[in-house]
């Protein structure tokens, strides 16, 4: 029977590509979590608000007790969806599926370290698997992160207005090799009000910041590319320290004629349905002005989507030209790319100049 307590920093290391268990409740899991993990919790939510609310208001013994009695029924549950999450695991690293589940390791999380961890450990433990618990819980994983996104990044940023063809890019210089973060990617939106068509639902604010704090943890000091962002993406915001790191990063400017911009985005957007098309009208009409948001309407409304988003993409140049012009050291920070036409081989003229 084999139980050990692992530091932050370590746990992650030893962790990776294994089996990691949140056994915290549902609601817990589902606001955020270390991206991977698998949820088999203690209690489910009324469970864990009964324990909650005898420990706080009656005993600690009492709230161990009726946890005692929450746990003893799933005991056997537990151990045999732990079997078949580990022999999945294995097998997907490994072509030797016939080893038995237990020469797996797991690791396991609450939110503290604490009685839920303890509890699962110790049943695992008890049937054979080597345990590794994450001393501190999700509540050192948060500081961890957090520190993470705090850390200094160089990062070289592609900028370009809407219709540029920047996420394109992005991904070609990740097929070249170089350290990308896709933060549209990470946050499931592009960024405009109409940057939630076709994508999945958003994560929450925390789980968003705990997968940038992943992918920046991954990187192995080279210089990291992401695309230029408002701080706002959709319903979540780039985190503070990293904004301001990228706020200071030089800024690679692919400049595309308005007309091919304007193409790209009409075949990229003009697929939707129109509800939902003008649903996103309707979010920037306020800003769009009165005459505008009419004429986008009766443009959309005779399918006449080209000059529907005409008007929107003139909206936008302003908007990013705008966020450009308000970063301080503007001047020394930008460098201008003349391109002719939307294409992810535009990602060769960065990769020239950021070796030069």
């Amino acid at each position: 029977m084999s139980t050990n307590r692992l530091p932050i920093k370590e746990f992650l290391l030893r962790s990776q590509n294994k089996l990691i268990l949140d056994v915290r409740s549902p609601g817990e899991y589902n606001h955020a979590q270390i991206p991977g993990a698998v949820n088999l919790p203690l209690f489910d939510d009324e469970e864990r608000k009964i324990v909650g609310t005898a420990y706080k208001q009656q005993s600690r013994e009492l709230a161990i007790k009726i946890g005692l009695d929450l746990f003893g029924p799933k005991m056997r549950k537990i151990v045999e969806e732990v079997e078949l999450l580990s022999s999945k695991q294995f097998a997907v690293n490994n072509s030797e599926s016939h080893q038995q589940p237990t020469a797996n390791p797991v690791f396991i999380l609450c939110w503290r370290g604490g009685m839920r961890s303890a509890a699962i450990a110790w049943l695992l433990s008890l049937y054979g698997f080597t345990v590794f618990v994450l001393a501190g819980g999700y509540k050192a994983y948060r500081n961890h992160i957090l520190q993470t996104l705090g850390l200094p990044y160089s990062l070289n940023v592609v900028g370009g207005y809407t219709g540029s063809g920047k996420t394109e890019v992005l991904h070609e210089l990740k097929n070249k090799g170089a350290c990308v973060i896709d933060l549209e990617g990470l946050a499931a939106h592009k960024g405009s009000a109409f940057g939630s068509l076709g994508m999945p639902s958003q994560p929450t604010q925390e789980m968003f910041e705990n997968l940038l704090g992943l992918e920046l943890s991954k990187q192995n000091g080279e210089p990291i590319w992401i695309e230029d962002e408002s701080q706002r993406i959709g319903l979540v915001n780039i985190p503070g320290p990293f904004w301001k790191t990228v706020r200071n990063a030089p800024i690679c400017f692919i400049d595309l004629p308005f007309e091919e911009r304007l193409d790209h985005i009409t075949a990229e957007y003009g697929a939707f349905n129109k509800e939902d098309l003008a649903s996103a009208i309707q979010r920037i009409s306020k800003r769009l002005g009165g005459l505008e948001t009419k004429n986008a309407f009766q443009y959309l409304e005779e399918n006449n989507l080209k000059e529907c988003f005409r008007i929107l993409l003139k909206y936008y140049d302003k908007h990013y030209l705008k966020g450009l012009h308000n970063r301080k050291a503007l001047p020394t920070l930008l460098t201008t790319f003349a391109c002719e036409k939307v294409s992810p081989r535009n990602a060769d003229l960065l990769i020239k100049h950021s070796i030069a």
